[in-house]
């Protein structure tokens, strides 16, 4: 393919990005978009909308579309998903769409479910599981906790390797955009393991005051999601880390990019520096 013609495919063709203004599909567009690509944001409030639950907004937010990052609100791993996915991903290849990449969840059994239906669909695949992000704790329910002082979570003393989703983001450009990662499961994970005390430290250290850590049984944390009108299998994705199961590293990151995954710590810096932790 020359140059031209290869500029006049980016520039023709349409990437979906369900989840666009979320935390790795706002990184995801923001990509693309430099690279010079068309993307489409899918949300309730993009024009065409887009709505998980109104399989009648599916068609015109596929128009023209050929590869989708398929994300899904609230996860996976809730009732109905697989379903959604597997319909969702059978339109989208009719529709011309078949360069689909998934984010999934790393260690969730029940997610399985939705990737398979996903890879079923005939479409070009590629899977992509992570588990708790980086910015849960600037752009997400950590936020709130982190400005009062005090993280609350049925967690105990277990670890969980926290990804970046700018490292998340730049493998879902890559695996988007480069037909070697068709057919290709990574599992991604930052570069250390991390309990939740350790977490409290970095940020305290950070933001220079001081961010408690304080383990929670599952059922006070549940009557805290219902005072707060939030569903109470949230606390169900807690077993993701509590058990250990992600208590491992995995390296799909070096995988993908030829480079080391971004460091809690690193992390941590850079959004202090930005501000949005102060009180």
């Amino acid at each position: 393919m020359t140059k031209n013609t290869q500029n006049e495919t980016q520039s023709t063709s349409v990437t979906l990005v369900i989840g666009g203004n979320g935390k790795t599909g706002r990184r995801v567009a923001e990509r693309l978009s430099r690279q010079g690509r068309t993307v489409r944001i899918g949300s309730r409030t993009a024009e065409p909308a887009f709505d998980w639950n109104r399989p009648d907004t599916w068609g015109p937010a596929l128009q023209d579309v050929d590869r989708v990052y398929v994300t899904y609100y609230p996860d996976l791993a809730f009732p109905g998903a697989a379903e959604q996915i597997g319909a969702f991903s059978e339109a989208a290849v009719a529709a011309g769409a078949r360069r689909l990449v998934l984010l999934s969840g790393r260690g969730e059994e029940a997610a399985r479910l939705a990737e398979s239906r996903l890879q079923a669909s005939g479409a070009d695949w590629t899977v992509v599981r992570a588990s708790w992000f980086n910015q849960n704790f600037d752009e997400s329910f950590f936020l709130e906790p982190v400005l009062a002082g005090e993280i609350a979570l049925p967690v105990g003393d277990a670890v969980e390797a926290f990804v970046d989703a700018d490292d998340i983001a730049d493998v879902v450009v890559a695996a988007l955009t480069d037909d070697r990662h068709i057919g290709r499961t990574y599992e991604l994970s930052g570069p250390r393991l991390l309990g939740f005390a350790e977490v409290a430290a970095e940020l305290s250290k950070a933001t220079g005051r001081e961010i408690a850590y304080v383990p929670v049984t599952d059922a006070e944390y549940r009557v805290a999601l219902r005072e707060n009108g939030l569903p109470e299998e949230f606390a169900e994705l807690f077993t993701l880390i509590s058990d250990g199961r992600n208590a491992h590293l995995v390296h799909g990151v070096e995988e993908v990019l030829g480079r080391p995954a971004r460091d809690f710590a690193d992390y941590v810096r850079d959004v202090a520096a930005s501000g949005v932790w102060d009180v």
